[in-house]
Order: C-alpha cells, then sequence, then structure tokens
C-alpha cells in the first residue's frame, strides 16, 4: 500500500467518482463527500459508500493503460498468444516486460487495488459499527467483502507465482482493517491470503441475494463467480464446481445462453443477458478514451486501433460459429501482424464493459466436472456450449488430457480479450505461452516464468519499512 500509505479518504474516492441518471442508474445512491460519521449513520449514507465503490471499477486513474479493473485484465490479455498489440497503449504488457518496480504497470496495480482495499475496511469497520440494523446492513457488508476479496484476489495473481507453485512465498500486505488504524503492514503469504479471500467471499455468497440495484453490483451470482475462479486457482474443484454452477444459476445451461447476442459489439449491459456482472457507462460518466478493450480493439470507430488477431487463433473457428467475427480490415498480407482484427467489441464513450459472463462459469463447471473423476459430465456440458455457438459443432473423441485442452481452448475461443483467460489459464497450470503465427514480437513465458507477475513497486518499499528492500531481488 503506498504509504503516504493510501491514506485515501471517502471524500476522495467519493469525488472521483459523481454519479449518472442515466441507464440502470436512476435509482442508484448518491456518492457524497459527507464525513465518515454520517455516512454511517444512515443505511442510505452506507448505500453511497458502496455506490462510490462500484465506481472505483470504471474510475479513470492515471492513462489510458492505467485506469480501473478493465486496464489489469486487458493488460493480461495482450501478454498471450492469441492477440497481438500494435506499438500503442498496452505495448509494453505485450512485449512481456513492463513488470518494473518504477513503471507504471507495476505501481497502478499495486495503488489501485489497495485503494479498493481500504475502502472495503473502511466500509466494514464503519458498517459492523453502525446502529443501523445488521438486517439492513448485513448485504452491504456482504459487497464490500466481495470487493476487497477481489482486490486482493488480483494482487495475488499480479505480484507471485501461482498459487500451487509455493503457498509459503510472500504475498502483498493484507489489511483486515483500515490502514489508518493499522500503519504501513509487512509482506503476507499467498495462504494467509488466500484463506481470507475465500473467507471474504464464503461470507459474500452467504449473505447475499440476487437482488441488487444493477450489473455493476455484486450479488450472489457475482460472489460465487469470483469465489469460483479464485477455486480455480487453488485446484478446490468440488468448490469450483458448486460456485460457477451458483454463479450462472444452474439448470439446463442452454435457457442461460443467448448466441444471437454475442456479435451485438458487448457494449450494451442490458441487451446482453449472458452478461453477470460489468461496468455500466454512459454518455457523461464514462472512462472516455480508456475503456479498454473496446478503445483498444475496435478498427470501425475512431479509437487506438491497437488489437489485432493471431492467425492461429482464428484459425480455430469454424465459418458457422457465431464467435467467428474476424476480417482482413487493412486488407493486409497473410504474414503481417496486421492481418486479422475483430468486431467483438464496439467502442462508444458509453460502452459497458463485460468483467464476467455465463458462458465462463459453464466452462468453470465443465473444467472442474473433469478434475473431480467426471468426464462423461464435464465433455457434455463443453458440448453444450459449442453447439450453442456453431450449429455445425461435432463432438469431439478426446478423452484425458486432450478433453482438457478441448475445455481450455473453448474458455480462450469464448472469452478473448475480457479478462486475460490464457494468461489466466498458463499460470494456474504452471504451462508457457509460446507465440505463434504472425505476432511482431515473440516474447512468450516460459512455464513458472518470473514475467507473469510484477515487481514490488519502489514506492512501497521506500515508504514501508516492513518491507524488505531486497524483495525484488531474483523477482
Amino acid at each position: 500500500m503506498k504509504h503516504t500509505y493510501i491514506k485515501i479518504a471517502l471524500i476522495a474516492l467519493f469525488t472521483f467518482n459523481t454519479v449518472s441518471c442515466n441507464k440502470e442508474f436512476i435509482d442508484e445512491p448518491q456518492p457524497t463527500g459527507i464525513a465518515p460519521t454520517v455516512i454511517f449513520a444512515s443505511l442510505e449514507g452506507m448505500e453511497a459508500h458502496i455506490a462510490g465503490m462500484v465506481r472505483w471499477l470504471r474510475t479513470y486513474r492515471l492513462s489510458v493503460d492505467s485506469a480501473a479493473l478493465n486496464s489489469i485484465y486487458y493488460a493480461r490479455a495482450v501478454k498471450g498468444n492469441d492477440l497481438i498489440n500494435r506499438t500503442t497503449w498496452f505495448q509494453y504488457d505485450y512485449g512481456n516486460a513492463y513488470r518494473e518496480p518504477t513503471w507504471n504497470r507495476a505501481k497502478f496495480t499495486w495503488e489501485y487495488l489497495y485503494i479498493l482495499v481500504d475502502e472495503a475496511n473502511v466500509f466494514i469497520e464503519g458498517a459492523e459499527n453502525s446502529s443501523v440494523p445488521n438486517a439492513d446492513k448485513k448485504t452491504l457488508i456482504a459487497q464490500a467483502k466481495a470487493m476487497r476479496a477481489l482486490a486482493y484476489f488480483e494482487l495475488t495473481l499480479e505480484y507471485q507465482h501461482t498459487y500451487s507453485f509455493d503457498t509459503s512465498l510472500p504475498a502483498p500486505p493484507l489489511y483486515k482493517e483500515p490502514s489508518v488504524n493499522t500503519g504501513p503492514l509487512g509482506m503476507s503469504t499467498l495462504q494467509e491470503m488466500y484463506d481470507f479471500i475465500i473467507e471474504d467471499l464464503t461470507f459474500a455468497v452467504n449473505n447475499l441475494t440476487e437482488n441488487r440495484i444493477s450489473k455493476s453490483y455484486i450479488n450472489m451470482h457475482v460472489a460465487n463467480g469470483i469465489l469460483a475462479r479464485v477455486y480455480q486457482t487453488s485446484n478446490n474443484w468440488l468448490g469450483a464446481e458448486k460456485a460457477a454452477k451458483q454463479a450462472y444459476g444452474g439448470g439446463n445451461p442452454t435457457s442461460v445462453l443467448h448466441p444471437n447476442q454475442y456479435n451485438n459489439g458487448f457494449d450494451d449491459i442490458a441487451e446482453s443477458n449472458e452478461w453477470i456482472w460489468g461496468a455500466i457507462q454512459t454518455k457523461e460518466q464514462n472512462q472516455g478514451w480508456a475503456a479498454a478493450p473496446h478503445v483498444i480493439s475496435d478498427h470501425n470507430a475512431l479509437s487506438y486501433y491497437g488489437t489485432f488477431v493471431n492467425n492461429d487463433f482464428v484459425n480455430l473457428f469454424s465459418d458457422t460459429d457465431v464467435r467467428k467475427l474476424f476480417r482482413n480490415h487493412y486488407n493486409a498480407a497473410n504474414d503481417s501482424y496486421r492481418h486479422w482484427v475483430t468486431d467483438k467489441f464496439a467502442f462508444s464513450f458509453s460502452a459497458d464493459i463485460p468483467f464476467m459472463r455465463t458462458p465462463e462459469m459453464i466452462l468453470i463447471e465443465a473444467e472442474a466436472k473433469y478434475h473431480n473423476g467426471d468426464t462423461t459430465g464435464a465433455h457434455n456440458l463443453l458440448f453444450t456450449l459449442q453447439a450453442n455457438r456453431d450449429v455445425n459443432a461435432v463432438k469431439s473423441n478426446n478423452t484425458g488430457q486432450s478433453l482438457l485442452d478441448e475445455i481450455l481452448v473453448e474458455r480462450r475461443k469464448e472469452l478473448y480479450a475480457e479478462f486475460g483467460v490464457e494468461w489466466f489459464d498458463a499460470k494456474r497450470y504452471r504451462k508457457g505461452i509460446t507465440r505463434t503465427g504472425n505476432h511482431r514480437i515473440l516474447s512468450g513465458l516460459e512455464p513458472d516464468d518470473k514475467k507473469f507477475f510484477l515487481k514490488i513497486p519502489l514506492v512501497e518499499i521506500e515508504l514501508n519499512k516492513f518491507i524488505d528492500p531486497s524483495i525484488n531481488t531474483n523477482r
């Protein structure tokens, strides 16, 4: 935590996030700059604090590539083999070298996520000590704990090896209460961090319902979805299967899949039934020219025209797959990195940003079934999605590792450019990423490569006496 050490007050957070009255914001609480004693004296005040935290997920923090949660996700997306980034925003992430302690990626990710942690801690402490009846405030506390868990989960992914590598490795500091109370803390361990993340998310799923103001807020489905990702990473496959199914509602997967919506531009959460969670934007309240992936990948609207697609990835899609939204926009040669662009994302200032979708949860359930020994169930669930996306899909004969690989490929085909799925899967399975095809930079990743994580920001080391100055040695 930046010590100054992220003494971000409520008033600062709320100033960053003024309210809009468009789309699904009509009945949303308005963040205000009033004092904490007033905020926690009423349910309305606490709702305003949560609204500010929700806005933080789609704020504009530093720059186009360092704006908010979507910036972290898109930076991961361009580190793999499937996407290619030209020399514009995110180019250094694409080169798999943007990890030094004085560079923006390491500093922004750390500070942005710890601000969310500290605001969650301030809220949880204030709400728990509030005289507002527990029945009224417990769902708000659950939302705050889910956001705190999300922030810590992203920190573990960004600043250390994966969970299965060594759970005793140092992880970012674990603040369980406001930093103004604790002062700076030293590094935790991966095990301590994951235990706390799961504790928070367990509370959240047990105290949230389906109800919420809009899809930008966390409800029981979102909390279960985050928990499913955490269990994926920590190899708790029974937990992952259950949480993923709860996230999309269980039942018949076909009933919650809408293939006709896949080519709608991924820009309107109200028209996207498969979206479980996302950032809602309006013409008045938005990230402007920082709304990745849309602002980087759209080659139709005025944007950065930064994203291109690997030939080998395009070849994974059949012509009848609704997800095959690629074209040779620039009439480039086959071996040019500019050969393919994607029309998956349509950019405008009011384009909503997806954080979590139903197909991801279905594929987590399939992956978990595979690991839990139900390979038939895994294969059937996988083919349910494949047939939904491609009317001419043919069920494979894959078994064993080949079946698991097929599930992971399907995750890439379904979720590319959304939250860094290829990077996420390679890291947790401790595999490398070899760049093929028409990449302009062939800088891949080895298994357990240190380039899968960032160095601890120098400003944190300098201001936090409890972090050893040698922490980045051999990182």
